[in-house]
């Protein structure tokens, strides 16, 4: 599975999780629909799970006029995917690749604002991370 893919499919477990308190595991299993299972998609919908309070409280610092509450559920969870890969696989996988990504899929499942929401506060938080 291509990591667009494994990420795209991590945010629709992660909105299921978010909307009817799934499962991580069933709501993997869901989104999968029968497919192999993907090792970086079960590691993104764990890992954001597993660190949603500083996922979170990341994203909340990085807000202009806004609460997490507040936000659409996509973009919510499309953020908590991006800050968990910028915090946890800086290494792995090059910053403006985790922006781009977290943009493009924005403009599949997000509104006409998303992505511009997203790489706003996206680059607040990868700005916050470098200078910590």
């Amino acid at each position: 599975m291509k990591r667009r893919t494994a990420r795209e499919k991590a945010l629709q477990a992660l909105f299921q999780i978010d909307v009817s308190n799934s499962e991580p595991s069933s709501a993997i299993e869901h989104v999968l629909e029968g497919e192999a299972g993907d090792e970086y998609l079960t590691k993104l919908v764990l890992g954001v799970v597993e660190q949603k309070a500083e996922i979170d409280k990341l994203i909340i610092e990085n807000l202009e006029k806004w609460t997490i509450d507040r936000l659409a559920t996509v973009d919510r969870n499309l953020l908590r995917i991006a800050v968990y890969e910028l915090k946890f696989f800086r290494t792995e996988v090059p910053e403006n690749v985790i922006l781009d990504e977290a943009i493009e899929i924005a403009k599949i499942y997000g509104d006409d604002q998303s992505s511009k929401f997203i790489n706003g506060v996206l680059s607040k938080v990868k700005h916050k991370l470098l200078n910590d």
